[in-house]
This record gives structure tokens, C-alpha cells and sequence, in this order.
């Protein structure tokens, strides 16, 4: 049976009432069959699952979409039931800074001030506060997260390994629909047109990562998905599509890499990525 808690009482007293090692699934609720998959492998590693469901206002900017986010909680619990979680922690914005927005912070170092960083500034300070907080709260001995988010993913590894907390953080690949198009819960935001040409993402990093496979070098990795999704995405705002190494460093000139987008359908942000090799140096 599935417990909801909602107050920090309740969670530590729910945590503590299970033996053996937890994983927990961090999410902002309107869950979707890529949070499924989350909750999936948490349960393949872990004696007992935790999902912390909090639409975080740390990390939206004055024009974001805060006040718009979904918050479907009953649906994320019928979710939550069928998938055999243990715990589910839905706490109030007061709950998780009874103090108001602290005024101490994590700070994310150079590489949060980029990609999405740089179009979201502070975005980041507010991601890993919360991450922070949230381990701090359940106590974890993994934590699951999506790569379809991966400089978060990215950082949250790089904080826990900086901050030597007792957590191992779990990379979940990437879940897609059948057309290709990485699962989000701001997908429900896309006409059915603008669905059409959000597909020009994913599309674009197929063709950088089948390049790659027929032994591009890295700039010709970028030219294929450049073309590929002016081509198959012109109305698409751009905001970055870049090829770096796993660990986001600079462009890497051979081995394993990874290639980021990021773009603006209609009024709705999306980002991808996708795992490649590069054979030869660029």
C-alpha cells in the first residue's frame, strides 16, 4: 500500500518505519510513463520506493510557468499505486522552506551558469537547493534520475561527489514515444502542431548520432542535426544544440560524447539529448 505523507513528521516517521535500503524518485508531479520508468528501476534496486512529488519555486524564473505547472496529484498517486511505491512525499512550498525562500543556497559552480543555466539563470541554484534538501529529508541510498534532464542529472553527481553525501545517484535512460519525441510533462502544452515540430528535436539528434556511427568527425556530427532540424523544425526557436563530452566539458575529439538541444515550440521550452561515439578525432 501506498502512504502518503505531506508533512516532514510524517515522511521521517514513515522512513523509519522501513528496513532495508530506499531509492527515491524526485519529481514535480504530473507523472508520465518516463516517471514510471523511474519508479521501475527503483524498484529493481531498492527494498522500498520513495516519490517526492513538489512543484519547486526555486527553480522558475519571473516569466516561467509556475502558476501554470500541472499539478495532478490524485493522478500521480493512482500512478504512484499501480507502480508499488512505498512513500510518496507531497509536501506544501511552506512545508519545505518553513523559513520563506532561504537565503543560503547551493551554488552550481561554472557549469550551471551554461546551457540551461545561461537560459535560465539561477535555475540551477534552486534545482540542487531543493535536491539538497529533499536528500537531506528522505535519507536515501539512491536516487533516480532522468538523463533526458541530463546537466541536472550531471550536477546532482557532481554536488553529491563534492559534498561526500552517502547517496548513489542512478542515471535512467531517456523515455520516448514511438514517434521518437522525449517524454515530458510539457508536452501536454504542444498543439498538435507544434507536436509536429518538436519531433525536429529528436530527429535532429538522430541524425547527429547516425553520423557519428557512419564515422563523422565532430563538426560534421553538428552539421547533420543542424540540417536536419532546420529542415525539419523552421519554426523552432533555437536556443542551443551543442556536442560535449559525458561529463559536460568542452567538445570532446573522440570517444564517448553527448549532444544537448535545447528549443522553444510556441510558448513551450524543450530539451533532448542523446548518447554518441565519435570514432575520429574532430
Amino acid at each position: 500500500m501506498t502512504e502518503l505523507v505531506q508533512t516532514r513528521g510524517a515522511l521521517a516517521a514513515a522512513r523509519a518505519a522501513r528496513e532495508g535500503s530506499v531509492g527515491v524518485v524526485m519529481t514535480m508531479g504530473a507523472l508520465h510513463a518516463g516517471h514510471a520508468e523511474l519508479i521501475r528501476t527503483a524498484r529493481e534496486q531498492a527494498d522500498h520506493v520513495l516519490v517526492t512529488i513538489f512543484v519547486n519555486p526555486l527553480q522558475f524564473g519571473p516569466s516561467e510557468d509556475f502558476d501554470q505547472y500541472p499539478r495532478t496529484l490524485e493522478g500521480d498517486l493512482e500512478i504512484c499505486r499501480g507502480a508499488g511505491v512505498d512513500i510518496v512525499f507531497a509536501p506544501s512550498a511552506a512545508e519545505v522552506y518553513p523559513g520563506g525562500e532561504p537565503a543560503v543556497r547551493v551554488n552550481p559552480g561554472p557549469l550551471g551558469e551554461e546551457l540551461e543555466g545561461a537560459s535560465r539563470p539561477g535555475f540551477f541554484h534552486g534545482v540542487l537547493t531543493v535536491v539538497l534538501k529533499l536528500i537531506n529529508l528522505t535519507r536515501p541510498d539512491l536516487v533516480f534520475f532522468g538523463e533526458k534532464d541530463y546537466q541536472q542529472l550531471t550536477l546532482v553527481r557532481r554536488m553529491v561527489a563534492d559534498f561526500n553525501l552517502p547517496v548513489r545517484v542512478v542515471g535512467v535512460p531517456t523515455v520516448r514515444e514511438a514517434d521518437g519525441l522525449a517524454l515530458s510533462s510539457r508536452n501536454r502544452y504542444l498543439s498538435a502542431a507544434e507536436r509536429a515540430t518538436a519531433l525536429g528535436l529528436s530527429a535532429a539528434l538522430q541524425a547527429g548520432a547516425t553520423a557519428a556511427k557512419d564515422g563523422a568527425d565532430a563538426e560534421a556530427v553538428l552539421v547533420a542535426a543542424r540540417s536536419v532540424l532546420a529542415a525539419a523544425a523552421p519554426d523552432a526557436e533555437l536556443d542551443y544544440l551543442v556536442l560535449t563530452d559525458p561529463d559536460l566539458q568542452p567538445r570532446p575529439v573522440s570517444g564517448p560524447a553527448r549532444m544537448l538541444v535545447a528549443a522553444r515550440v510556441g510558448r513551450t521550452r524543450l530539451i533532448d539529448n542523446m548518447p554518441l561515439h565519435l570514432a575520429v578525432a574532430g
